[in-house]
């Protein structure tokens, strides 16, 4: 990579795609996009390598250039805003249920835990709703973040806040979708889970409740980290686009991914039978 960007051969390496391909497609479809420098060269962004691993993932299923080109695009055109509603479309299957405030405490607390247990290159995204939120687990969200190669956190902040050895702080935009959400997302070599809950207008029984799926599958987990990196990109570009590219390769597998999963479950039984 160049200080001015992504340049082809970059790009080739890391999504597999050859330059002749890439050329055509850009000649036949005017795709990638990328930007050009006063010499003719072409540079490309982290963007550009997540679409056109997309597409390549898209022939390799057996879908038309042009149809796998379109699609792409679509996507990032329609980049969610939810990550809940992202996790749905992407596994619809997953069960929801409607849980209150301490119960999303206690599977938060043993989400973070086991990812803070796990590799130093650990990836961690939080979403709090509101300020007062984040300021009354600031203190356990700091020694996390000490402990995480990157990590970020969403809430109704006035500002983006980059506090040293500490969570990148970013806003959300008044009247977001990413205001009704609680969200918990680690990533790393070693093990990845994710939890997501949509909180229902108003309190029943005087009880804050939420729509809540959580997983320890990778895959699952990376889709939610995707999209907290999507949402973080406008505020903390130079941040986001690392992880993005890291996040861009494929899931590592291991030969203890139950093992893992029945570590997080013994901590999420846990932290409920204190809630």
């Amino acid at each position: 990579m160049t200080a001015d960007g992504l340049a082809m051969r970059d790009v080739v390496e890391r999504t597999g795609v050859g330059e002749a391909t890439l050329r055509a497609w850009e000649s036949r479809y005017g795709f990638p996009e990328p930007r050009r420098l006063a010499s003719g060269h072409r540079r490309y962004d982290e963007r550009d390598v997540e679409l056109v691993s997309q597409v390549a993932r898209l022939r390799e299923a057996g879908v038309p250039v042009k149809a796998a080109i379109e699609q792409a695009r679509r996507g990032a055109e329609r980049a969610p805003r939810s990550v809940f509603a992202a996790l749905r479309r992407h596994r619809p299957e997953l069960q929801v249920a409607v849980l209150p405030k301490r119960s999303l405490l206690a599977i938060s607390h043993a989400i973070e835990d086991e990812g803070a247990s796990g590799a130093s290159d650990m990836l961690l995204f939080g979403a709090f709703q509101r300020e007062r939120h984040y300021r009354a687990s600031e203190a356990r969200w700091r020694e996390l973040g000490r402990a995480a190669a990157q990590a970020f956190v969403f809430a109704d902040f006035t500002t983006v806040r980059r506090p040293r050895a500490a969570p990148v702080e970013v806003p959300i935009p008044p009247r977001d979708p990413l205001e009704r959400e609680w969200v918990v997302v680690c990533d790393s070599s070693e093990s990845a889970a994710c939890m997501v809950g949509w909180e229902r207008p108003g309190r029943e029984g005087g009880r804050r409740l939420f729509e809540t799926v959580w997983t320890a599958d990778r895959e699952t987990a990376r889709v939610a980290a995707r999209v907290c990196c999507d949402l973080a990109r406008d505020d903390a570009r130079d941040l986001v686009e690392p992880v993005v590219a890291r996040l861009s390769e494929p899931v590592p597998r291991s030969d203890d991914e139950l093992r893992r999963a029945e570590s997080l479950t013994g901590r999420m039984i846990a932290y409920l039978a204190t809630a």
